[in-house]
């Protein structure tokens, strides 16, 4: 009998915690990791420009022990960097005190949590690791809409297998190539300019399950998983789909099969009666209740609910087939993010009933569009870009493959063709798909109905939109003379000024991938510079004084961005000082309660009064190496509870910069009742921008942005002296050169000026490109808004590992039938 086993790893905390040894510090620099990658062949580093040749495995996370830790900023330059992401989102009053909150941090606590920082930091991964994954897994709201982001991939280029079981089975094939590069350490790794990246997400994404607990959720792995989960009209089926060598052993063919016999099995039940049984709505519950009712699960006693469950856990991923075709953009978005609604006859038969939300999943339309949507805990969205884009090229080379044989491969070596292999070379392995039957005891059923009608509500109370906007993308932006990025962002504020006459909290994410498990640092788009800007657009001046305003702000974006990837921006470094003191006052009431005091210093048990105008009390707290350390007061530190703080962390507009040619839409949920949530993708002559608001009217902020974007053309334009197309190709811009004019008159006809060719009335200050940049800004997103939610209890309390036994489970489906 084979045995899965879905282990519950040890707490973050002791895991980071030996991660990496101090001793091991001063040999981590960005310039040995880039050494250590050099030292590997070009083939191993590139292997589809060298294709044929043989390569050599451990690339993947061979830079790993050399890439350098992510520094912890000097104090009071995040303290200057926090005043000036604040200033021009307040009143000269309020920022008046919220220096002097500043001021009085870096007089008293400050230095201290500084000093604790660095040594709690000796020895660890990263100083914000384990309070980032913390910030995550305490969260007890739905994951769905509020942590889960979502890609949708440009339709297959061959017309012919844009259907939903070959589009399925294609993308399934090049997945498991991709799990199967990863495993062997054959993918080469992230770079930016040569220098690699931190590789360590991708071993957490496959074969990983958000685990909610009673005291926050958990991180689940199966590092040796074999099988994928898929989900159809919410019923679930299973199938292995790699050998114990990480090797696969279906061909494309053999998936389409079972996937044509699983669609066909799940259309037997009507769906309305389907829906009654979908357990996949449980994963979009609130944490604790989902807890609960994964209890009620594996406690029904004679049922193999249990395994069932360790079944989707384990499973590398999940694949959803949708039953529905969205009609427009905006709603296959909304259909990748959280599924559809339709209620028929009482009864919820949207596709938000065909989804298990606490793992990665591929979603396949009926009509063969497809996306990906994926919990957020372990990954950025850099992480699963790389993902989604390497499955899409292998798709398109392995169809090459058919027509030229001697097309490249994406992969440094590949499967053997598991049609020439022998059976028995398989393993204990079971390539026929299984059902599996829930014991859906009436406990679970009522929960399922009001879990149902929960995600319903909250998939009514957002709204999202799309913006295709092809007049013109990232070449035009850069012949302009500005950084794509910082374009784009400031054409966000100023459409949300034009909408409201306000500035608010801008978040944008920096990758810093760059550093050992490194994430995101927060980018505050907000500036004095930007601020200044759109007042200016906004206000009756000349085109050059807009367009000047514009340089400047885009210039200001470009020097925070850069700060940031550096791990040199304000938010995390000021949120890790949070959590330390915050951790402190949670050690230091306990241990007060151990000795029948109460947190106010008073025996226990008390009256809840204390004399008015007393000052608040303080208590001496032990340091990280256990040394006695200063006192620190038990009341909130000036900078922590200052409306600045609340101000700041209070998104408004939450944006991420992620995508490529391989993606249509990106985007996520809004970060704030009041607030909107924009995923953007700058391609080379286009933008794909995805709003999403609790109707906040995105659809008018969407035209804003449109308007908009569509202005600032006319006004560079009009302050340009280049007169050429940035569409237009290397012969036309000769053809318009007035030198050469006279001589090609006599040979060509009249050219015909289109409005891209204008002569400029003055020319830009400072008119040197700032996009080096591009690609640094904007990777995942985590909202800083989440801190509200994120400081509960510290510490989870530890499962004991439980193993799952992976017995025949489920009605075996006969393909013979189909």
């Amino acid at each position: 009998m084979a045995v899965k086993t879905f282990t519950v790893p040890m707490s973050l905390n002791q895991s980071l915690a030996i991660s990496v040894s101090p001793s091991s510090d001063m040999n981590r620099s960005s310039a040995a990791a880039t050494d250590v990658k050099e030292s590997f062949p070009k083939y191993s580093q590139e292997p589809l420009a060298n294709s044929g040749q043989k390569r050599e495995p451990g690339i993947t996370f061979a830079a790993q022990d050399k890439l350098p830790k992510l520094p912890i900023p000097d104090l009071e330059s995040t303290c200057k960097k926090y005043l000036e992401a604040l200033k021009p989102l307040q009143s000269p009053r309020e920022n008046a005190d919220t220096e002097a909150a500043v001021q009085d941090f870096l007089r008293s606590e400050g230095p201290e949590l500084q000093e604790r920082l660095k040594r709690y930091a000796t020895g660890k991964t990263s100083y914000i690791e384990q309070f980032w994954y913390d910030s995550y897994l305490n969260f007890d709201n739905p994951v769905v809409l509020n942590l889960n982001p979502f890609f949708l991939l440009e339709d297959d280029p061959t017309p012919a297998r844009n259907n939903q079981v070959t589009r399925a089975a294609s993308l399934v094939i090049s997945a498991l190539s991709f799990v199967r590069a990863v495993r062997k350490e054959e993918l080469p790794p992230d770079n930016v300019r040569g220098t690699p990246l931190c590789m360590f997400q991708y071993s957490r994404l496959f074969g990983t399950a958000r685990i909610p607990t009673e005291n926050g959720c958990m991180i689940g792995q199966d590092p040796n998983a074999k099988h994928i989960v898929v989900i159809c009209r919410g019923q679930f089926y299973w199938f292995d789909v790699l050998d114990d060598n990480s090797d696969i052993i279906m061909t494309e063919k053999d998936v389409a099969l079972n996937l044509q016999a699983i669609v066909a099995d799940a259309q037997e039940t009507p769906i309305q009666e389907a829906a009654k049984g979908a357990l996949g709505v449980l994963s979009t519950e609130n944490r604790k209740v989902w807890s609960g009712l994964r209890d009620v699960l594996t406690r029904v006693e004679g049922s193999n609910n249990s395994e069932c469950l360790g079944i989707v856990d384990s499973a590398l991923f999940v694949l959803c087939l949708d039953y529905a075709e969205p009609k427009n953009m905006s709603q296959l978005c909304g259909n990748m993010l959280c599924g559809t609604s339709e209620i028929e006859k009482g009864v919820q038969i949207g596709t938000c009933t065909n989804r298990w939300y606490d793992k990665l999943q591929i979603i396949v339309c009926k009509n063969g569009s497809a996306g990906i949507n994926f919990e957020h805990t372990g990954v950025d969205g850099h992480t699963v870009l790389r993902f989604a884009s390497d499955v899409y090229t292998d798709t398109i080379l392995r169809f090459a493959k058919t027509i030229n044989g001697k097309a490249p491969s994406l992969w440094a070596s590949t499967s053997p063709d598991p049609s020439k292999r022998d059976p028995a070379s398989f393993g204990d392995v079971s390539t026929i798909p299984h059902k599996l039957v829930w014991n859906m005891v009436p406990e679970l059923g009522i929960a399922l109905r009001f879990a149902e009608t929960r995600l319903a509500d909250l998939i009514e109370q957002n709204e999202f939109e799309t913006l295709d906007f092809d007049s013109y993308g990232k070449n035009f932006i850069t012949s302009m003379g500005f950084s794509p990025d910082a374009f784009v962002q400031m054409a966000f504020q100023a459409a949300y000024f034009g909408l409201y006459g306000r500035v608010e909290s801008t978040y944008e994410p920096a990758m810093t991938k760059a550093y050992l498990h490194g994430r995101t640092e927060a980018i505050r788009s907000v500036s004095e510079e930007s601020s200044n800007f759109i007042k200016t657009f906004w206000a009756d001046n000349p085109a050059y004084t807009k367009v000047d305003a514009l340089k400047r702000a885009c210039q200001k974006h470009v020097a925070t961005t850069k700060e940031c990837a550096k791990a040199q921006g304000q938010d995390r470094h000021l949120y890790a000082l949070y959590c330390l003191w915050q951790r402190s006052v949670n050690d230091d009431e306990a241990d007060l309660a151990s000795n029948g005091m109460s947190s106010n210093g008073y025996s226990s048990p008390v009256d809840g009064t204390s004399e008015v105008g007393s000052p608040p009390k303080r208590s001496s707290i032990l340091s990280d190496d256990g040394s006695q350390a200063r006192s620190v007061t038990t009341s909130t530190p000036a900078i922590f509870s200052d409306s600045g703080w609340d101000r700041l962390n209070n998104t408004i507009i939450s944006t991420s910069n992620c995508g490529n040619p391989s993606l249509r839409h990106f985007g996520f949920g809004p970060t704030s009742g009041d607030g909107f949530g924009i995923g953007y993708i700058i391609k080379e002559d286009s933008l794909s921008i995805c709003a999403s608001s609790k109707h906040r009217q995105t659809k008018r902020f969407v035209d804003a942005i449109e308007s908009y974007l569509s202005e600032i053309r006319k006004l560079l334009r009009a302050t340009q002296r280049k007169s050429s197309s940035p569409k237009a190709s290397r012969a036309r811009e000769l053809e318009l050169r007035p030198s050469l004019a006279g001589v090609m008159k006599s040979h060509q006809p009249r050219i015909i000026k289109s409005e891209d060719v204008k002569t400029p009335e003055t020319l830009l200050h400072h008119s040197t490109s700032e996009s080096d940049e591009d690609g640094m800004g904007g990777y995942g997103f985590f909202d800083s808004g989440m801190l509200l939610h994120a400081l509960k209890d510290d510490h989870h309390k530890e499962k004991p590992e439980r193993q799952t036994y992976r017995r025949t489970i489920g009605k075996r489906l006969r393909l013979t039938d189909y």
